[in-house]
């Protein structure tokens, strides 16, 4: 059986390192957009009330002028109307380590988190352009002029009794 794949579609990344706030409120914003297409996906962040979408909107506009320059250097034919939100994703960067005062001459540590942005844009495929990558129709095995054998169904294995009770002897 030979195995037939579809060329694959190029997938555009941006990425945005050692960005001031925490992951866990970025991811807020990245899963607004995730799987929209490109305009959508700029409206949505435009206008979402939140810290981390300017810094979002960049990123993702960074992947798209990626895939336009790129696109061109390569030779590639990128519809760029046609562009998803293929990956959004929030990592975790290195903790900067603070302290704060504390009553008593104590001090109490606290971290600052960081986070690293990674927008992965790609090109969504048409049906038209699905259908065009077609896969060979596999060859039919026969048998030989055999009917299929019937299963026999399983047999019920036969229920466990409960152990006898044991009657008290009367004295």
């Amino acid at each position: 059986m030979a195995k037939v794949t579809a060329p694959k579609t190029p997938e555009f990344r941006a990425e945005a390192k050692f960005q001031r706030g925490s992951p866990q409120k970025a991811k807020l914003v990245l899963d607004l957009i995730k799987g929209q297409r490109v305009e959508a996906a700029i409206n949505t962040v435009a206008f979402t009330n939140k810290r981390w979408s300017p810094i979002v909107e960049k990123v993702l506009r960074s992947a798209v002028q990626n895939a336009i320059y790129i696109s061109g250097e390569k030779g590639l034919d990128v519809d760029v109307d046609n562009l998803y939100v293929k990956t959004a994703i929030a990592n975790e960067g290195p903790r900067m380590k603070r302290i704060r005062p504390a009553p008593m001459g104590r001090a109490f540590r606290y971290q600052r988190r960081i986070s690293h942005i990674i927008i992965t844009v790609a090109e969504k495929r048409s049906a038209a352009a699905a259908a065009s990558v077609e896969a060979p129709a596999e060859p039919v095995k026969k048998t030989a002029g055999k009917p299929a054998a019937k299963k026999t169904a399983a047999k019920k294995a036969p229920a466990k009794k409960a152990p006898a009770k044991k009657k008290a002897v009367a004295k």
